[in-house]
């Protein structure tokens, strides 16, 4: 396979992909903000409410955290990643590469 550090095509599968990683991680947090404001009233008591925003801090943290690993090491090492993906889109399009 050949490998080529210029190749546009890689950059702009990153970008798509973290511009697509970026909005999903911002649907997860006003998810869980839209659903939260509209529980809050029904919870009862200050300790419920308090407990349901510590659970869904943590569940917001640790998937907002994956996610940014995630396009950490897509960015360090999206030569070979897209690279392999676009070998074999090149060989199923008949290109030689």
């Amino acid at each position: 396979m050949e490998k080529s550090n210029t190749d546009a095509r890689v950059h702009r599968m990153f970008a798509g992909d973290r511009r697509w990683a970026v909005l999903a991680v911002a649907v997860l947090w006003a998810t869980y903000a839209f659903v939260f404001w509209k529980v809050v009233p029904n919870a009862g008591s200050p300790e419920v409410v308090y407990a349901l925003a510590f659970a869904g801090g943590v569940v917001l943290l640790f998937n907002s955290a994956s996610i940014f690993a995630m396009l950490k090491h897509y960015g360090e090492d999206k030569e070979h990643i897209y690279g392999l993906d676009l070998h074999y889109l090149d060989l199923l399009r008949g290109k030689k590469g």
